[in-house]
């Protein structure tokens, strides 16, 4: 299953080369230095010019041209999912690092075929309608005319969509069938979920930047952009794809469901302190840096309150153009007060209808869909109570009744064969990591100048 192609993106700038200075030796080598370990000079000197800021975005993998319209093309997905929310600095990065994501693409798609494995048209242009319906909610010719103003391309998402295709489909022949978990495994994590029953699990993600010595202070830095970035809007998930170095990047950074211990002590205490929504970051980690943001938390194999289901009627008034904030909060209270004098869901329609009300039911909503601060209020309320009057003059005035509720089951976790699969998930991520680093590391590149 393709996952629908995330519209943000990013990546780090190299800093210009400082020119050769002519006559300069490099010191030598330390002597002592491993045979055939990799040894740095120190004071080291670079004879002739390099910018790689300066270089061309045009690239030849095996054969294979990705140009700058390539690149153009797929930065404009990214920019449009951020609503334009990228600086300049931040954008020369951005093109890097996607260059870099339409070479492991090409890499990918390369592979898949040198195995023999084929990607039909028909199973992409159907990938590509699922998308363009989960995303946009319209036909493909509909995605077609956005792709074309804000920049991009059908060709350039369905070759994404190839992509991932291709690297499923090489891994579902080439490393899953080798990848074996033992029922005792599978029963010793079992087992500590049960021991571990009521203690509280975050799901959270994760960006993390890899550092030492040398870099340390530009990678900080490059990681405090991107925390800047997402805090005007940036879609993190994005990001983690583009900028990550941890093998949870093609999920979208996203660690799954944790426990307090499981990370770095670095992490663990502000994770357990965060409410779902924020972000923290960067923080020095071993090896690197870590942006983290909690997507939810729950307790473990218990009913969260959240997945409870609830049944509504939504009370809402507009304002007309030019009204008071007086006047608005008047007819508010008004509203507030026919509320209150209802006998629960069956009656509220004709005592709010006379005072320009609408009313809108919905039976199937789940609380934890809701923002956090209405959740609240609602999980607090009984049948036939309603929230206080809420909204603004642009958008009117609002006022929930609750009108019944269905409360989540317990949690029995999950089952064996469940999590066997999501162990075995894990290990073929991790090979799918040095699978692609082996496929680099004997790529073929020509850089055009």
């Amino acid at each position: 299953m393709v996952a629908a192609p995330v519209l943000a993106q990013t990546a780090p700038t190299s800093p210009a080369a400082p020119q050769a200075r002519a006559g300069v030796q490099p010191a030598p080598a330390p002597a002592a230095a491993a045979p055939g370990a990799i040894t740095m000079p120190e004071n080291a000197t670079l004879y002739g010019k390099m910018d790689p800021n300066l270089r061309k975005a045009t690239v030849i993998i095996n054969g294979e041209v990705i140009t700058g319209t390539d690149v153009d093309q797929r930065v404009a997905l990214i920019v449009a999912a951020s609503q334009g929310q990228i600086g300049a600095e931040e954008l020369e990065r951005l093109r890097l690092q996607v260059l870099r994501n339409l070479m492991d693409e090409t890499l990918q798609i390369q592979e898949a075929k040198a195995q023999k494995i084929e990607v039909e048209n028909s199973e992409v242009e159907s990938t590509y309608a699922r998308v363009a319906q989960q995303n946009f909610g319209q036909n493909t010719k509909a995605m077609d005319a956005y792709l074309v103003k804000i920049g991009s391309s059908p060709a350039s998402l369905k070759r994404q969509i190839r992509g991932e295709l291709s690297w499923q489909r090489l891994l579902g022949r080439n490393v899953e069938p080798f990848v074996n978990v033992s029922n005792e495994e599978v029963k010793e994590v079992l087992d500590r979920l049960q021991a571990a029953k009521g203690t509280e699990e975050y799901r959270v993600g994760e960006i993390f930047l890899a550092a030492n010595p040398e870099n340390k202070p530009a990678v900080f830095a490059r990681a405090k952009s991107i925390v800047d970035e997402l805090k005007k809007g940036g879609s993190f998930v994005g990001y983690a794809r583009q900028y990550s170095q941890a093998s949870t990047a093609a999920v979208g950074g996203d660690l799954g469901w944790i426990r307090a211990g499981q990370l770095p002590d670095e992490l663990n205490t502000p994770i357990t302190q965060m409410a779902p929504g924020q972000l923290v970051g960067p923080i020095e980690t071993q090896g690197g840096f870590s942006i983290v943001a909690l997507i939810d938390r729950r307790k473990v194999l218990t009913a969260d309150p959240r997945d409870a289901i609830l049944s509504l009627k939504q009370i809402s008034i507009a304002f007309p153009p030019g009204t008071s904030d007086a006047d608005a909060a008047r007819r508010a209270q008004a509203l507030a007060t026919a509320v209150k004098t209802s006998r629960g869901c069956s009656t509220i329609d004709g005592i709010v209808k006379p005072l320009g009300a609408e009313v809108v039911a919905n039976d199937q909503m789940k609380a934890r869909d809701l923002p956090d601060q209405l959740q609240n209020l609602l999980l607090k309320l009984s049948p036939g109570e309603a929230t206080p009057p809420f909204g603004t003059l642009k958008d009117g005035i609002r006022i929930l009744m609750l009108c019944g509720r269905d409360d989540a089951q317990i949690s029995a976790g999950p089952n064996f064969d469940e999590l066997q699969n999501q162990i075995e998930q894990e290990r073929v991520n991790k090979r799918a990591q040095m699978y692609l680093r082996d496929l680099r590391r004997d790529a073929v590149i020509d850089y055009s100048t």
